[in-house]
């Protein structure tokens, strides 16, 4: 009996310790992005496109919708008028938030800068959190509570999957399928000329 768990726990460290060997380095950082890109890339540039102002230069004035979204108190005490809202530093933090939901994302799936965007999407989503949960005033069932039994909530169960997605390339890196270790590589190789 010794001799078969013997045989089946040298077994498991085997198959998985093969499979852990040929997925070093590149895997877990680039199915992060893959996972992120596929489920999360669209959303926010969809909702970073809502929150642009109108013609070529649109980008550089946020929409009043971006305003209603990011600061739906403040909007809700000037009656929905942005021009009562001092641009610093009210206006500069729409813009950013703006440009964030559309430059992090494209970081993230691309694998360029990927540590600082992946933290950056991690601050923009928990900031995003807050403001729906205070600001948009959403219902108990859409905020719903960890452990409840019921994964379906928008904020703690979504949100809380989102994060753990961005914290593996934060953490781990974007692996070697990445903007990030190709210009690594161009940046060491021109050293070594050096």
């Amino acid at each position: 009996m010794s001799t078969l768990i013997g045989l089946l726990v040298s077994l498991y460290h085997t198959v998985f310790g093969t499979l852990e060997r040929l997925t070093n380095g590149w895997f877990i950082g680039l199915a992060a992005r893959f996972v992120f890109a596929s489920v999360l890339l669209v959303y926010f540039i969809n909702s970073a496109l809502t929150k642009i102002g109108t013609g070529i230069l649109g980008f550089l004035s946020p929409s009043s919708g971006a305003y209603a979204q990011i600061l739906p108190g403040m909007m809700e005490q000037v009656s929905y008028d942005t021009s009562q809202i001092a641009f610093f530093p009210f206006g500069l933090i729409v813009l950013l938030g703006t440009w964030s939901e559309f430059i992090l994302p494209v970081l993230v799936t691309l694998g360029l800068f990927t540590r600082a965007a992946s933290l950056g999407m991690i601050v923009f989503v928990v900031v995003m959190s807050y403001v729906d949960i205070t600001g948009h005033h959403v219902d108990a069932a859409t905020i719903g509570s960890l452990f409840d039994g019921n994964p379906g909530s928008l904020i703690a169960d979504q949100r809380l999957m989102w994060v753990f997605v961005l914290l593996v390339p934060m953490l781990k890196g974007p692996g070697f399928v990445s903007l990030d270790a190709l210009l690594g590589s161009y940046y060491r190789k021109r050293e070594r000329y050096y």
